[in-house]
């Protein structure tokens, strides 16, 4: 079932992403709109565009929502792999998505005064905060046996 509405979520945002959707939103609304007049502009002439986009905006909340949620999920894990495997790369970088607001902030700060700070000439300098660390080695120096998954490596 997951997998269906994955599949079904994905497709759909492809697809409404298209420009020939938004062309095809945009004849059905002119539709509309031109037959106003054969129906007199009444209550049910306005109800049955109102409705329709309602209820395809409600629905397109939730399927583009679960696609951008997988999509943050795996650009975060790919992110996480490079940091791990880039030997000068801060490894308490990783996993950072999830701090809190403020916690996300003040290391914000800090990379952007370090950014600064080398296009002013200066040399880079690890952020402030506990020292820079490497994540361990050994789970880079081994590679995963069949449905070993990089968490239950590390335990």
């Amino acid at each position: 079932m997951e997998r269906l509405f994955i599949r079904f979520a994905t497709l759909t945002a492809k697809v409404a992403g298209k420009p020939w959707t938004f062309i095809l939103c945009l004849a059905v609304v002119l539709t509309w709109a031109v037959t106003g007049p054969l129906f007199g502009f009444s209550e049910t002439w306005q109800l049955v565009i109102n409705t329709g986009t309602t209820i395809v905006t409600f629905l397109m909340v939730f399927l583009i929502q679960n696609t951008q949620n997988r999509d943050g999920a795996a650009m975060q894990g790919k992110l996480d792999e490079l940091i791990f495997a880039v030997n000068k790369a801060d490894e308490r970088f990783i996993g950072i998505e999830h701090l809190t607001e403020r916690e996300l902030d003040l290391i914000l700060e800090e990379v952007e005064k370090r950014g600064q700070e080398v296009h002013a000439g200066l040399p880079a300098r690890p952020i402030r905060g506990r020292g820079a660390g490497r994540a361990q080695e050994p789970l880079a120096s081994h590679p995963a046996k069949p449905g070993e998954t990089l968490a239950s490596k590390s335990r």
